[in-house]
């Protein structure tokens, strides 16, 4: 049984609230939940105490046994305190080549540091 924290949506039309819950991944959203480990309410004051309110030690409890938080959970996670180390790392960045430094790279058989020394537009 994969574990997830995640967001189940309460509230009415327009009003949402949400609870954070710790489920297993492949139930409903707003279906069985394993137990719920705070609430965020979006519509409150970004000042307001009942903004966000989770029980920190019970998610790191679950994080600790593999429960894997949702996005939307991460960064509600990082807002209340808690650091949180990303699924997949930073996504759509591209990592430098340690093989090949800014020098190397050639565009259209220039080096990349003679276009920029000349200003040419690549």
């Amino acid at each position: 049984m994969v574990v997830s924290i995640r967001l189940a949506r309460l509230g009415c039309t327009h009003r949402p609230f949400y609870r954070v819950v710790v489920a297993d991944s492949k139930s409903a959203r707003d279906g069985k939940n394993i137990e719920v480990v705070g609430y965020y309410n979006p519509l409150a004051d970004k000042e307001d105490e009942k903004r966000l309110n989770i029980k920190l030690e019970r998610v790191k409890y679950w994080l600790s046994v593999g429960a894997q938080p949702s996005e939307s959970v991460e960064t509600l996670l990082f807002r209340s305190g808690l650091q949180v180390k990303r699924k997949g790392g930073l996504s759509g960045v591209d990592t430098p080549n340690q093989e090949q430094s800014a020098n190397d790279k050639e565009v259209d058989g220039v080096s990349a540091e003679a276009v920029f020394s000349i200003g040419l537009q690549v």
